[in-house]
């Protein structure tokens, strides 16, 4: 059977059309202004950091990469003393990872961004510095519109005290489970409002403290280990979850994204780079761990005050800064900023960077 010219030339355009994403992306890395040839890595550093010295954008430092193929599999293995290269031979400039002693250059295989991640390597480099995530891991907390109405709840304080502090025991009823030691405290559930639909769309527990089980019964008597706020009766438990600090390989989410900032932990009105914020897009909406978002910020409406009718005009979105997703539930996720050119709020938009 003869295969007609014009099937292969669908084919042929098929093919093309599915490539022309991947090679506009590869001619599109841009090198910041005064890029080095060669940067030696310090403790402290981080891959978005080091990315920053030689990209205008950082997020983008997996695709060029040259790294051999265990480090494929865990492309987090750069150490205090190694040294990045700035490859610019080739059509598209390129990083290698190099040793700073002798000739010591790794094996080099084309390195495509990766949507995983994966536990950080003792003394690597990281992503983002794990103090800036670890804290979020396993709090706030995402529930149903039940909130914490099942979970273990303080009904006593020692000696009636109104607030716990460290060191102070509360009485608890519902934990069923005494091999669990460890134990989070969360304040009741919280509304997480959509600013588009103005519909709820989750609800956000609290963390405020955690607790060591020291006594089974019913109810059992726990030992506040520490407190974020007030630690009362009425305060729901959870056992704590394993905090491990993931690094993340960043990349673009696969779809065209617009969200909305719908809330700042901790209550705050305004937040820079290193805060934490929740976005009403989760794993519904394709978002990942590692998915790098832009942040627009609002432009305000204006009154025309030379117009006859006094029209208003709505001023243009500005970028803000960038934010990289670590945590991601149904139809919320939470994004630590990166970087930050003003004030980021909630209501604010993020977008495809």
């Amino acid at each position: 059977m003869r295969t007609s010219k014009k099937f292969i030339t669908q084919v042929f355009a098929f093919a093309l059309a599915a490539c022309l994403p991947l090679l506009a992306a590869a001619q599109l890395v841009e090198l910041a202004k005064d890029a080095p040839d060669r940067y030696v890595v310090v403790k402290g550093d981080t891959l978005w950091d080091i990315a920053g010295k030689f990209l205008q954008k950082p997020w983008r430092w997996p695709e060029i990469w040259e790294l051999n193929r265990e480090q494929i599999r865990d492309p987090h293995w750069i150490y205090p003393g190694d040294i990045i290269y700035l490859d610019r031979s080739g059509a598209n400039p390129r990083l290698r990872l190099g040793q700073p002693f002798g000739e010591g250059d790794l094996p080099t295989v084309k390195l495509q961004p990766l949507v995983r991640s994966a536990p950080i390597a003792a003394g690597a480099i990281e992503t983002v510095r794990a103090a800036d995530v670890a804290h979020y891991l396993n709090r706030p907390l995402i529930v149903d519109e039940k909130g914490m109405a099942e979970n273990p709840r303080i009904v006593g304080t020692e000696e009636g005290r109104v607030y716990l502090s460290r060191g102070d025991r509360a009485y608890v009823r519902g934990i069923k489970d005494a091999s669990v030691k460890s134990w989070h405290i969360y304040r009741q559930a919280k509304p997480l409002i959509d600013p588009d639909t103005r519909k709820t769309i989750a609800y956000e527990a609290l963390f405020v403290g955690a607790a060591t089980l020291v006594r089974e019964g019913d109810p059992a008597t726990l030992r506040i280990d520490g407190t974020n706020e007030e630690v009362g009766v009425g305060d729901r438990l959870m056992p704590a979850e394993r905090n491990d600090v993931l690094n993340y390989v960043p990349h673009p989410p696969e779809k065209p994204v617009r969200a909305r900032i719908i809330s700042v932990y901790r209550g705050v009105t305004q937040v820079g780079r290193s805060n934490v914020v929740a976005l009403n897009v989760g794993k519904e909406q394709g978002i990942e761990v590692g998915t790098v978002l832009s942040v627009l910020v609002l432009g305000n409406t204006v009154v025309d005050r030379e117009d006859p009718k006094g029209a208003k005009i709505k001023l243009p979105d500005e970028t803000g800064g960038q934010l990289l997703v670590f945590r991601v539930f149904d139809k919320i996720s939470y994004g630590l900023v990166m970087q930050a050119s003003r004030p980021i709020s909630i209501g604010d938009v993020v977008v495809n960077p």
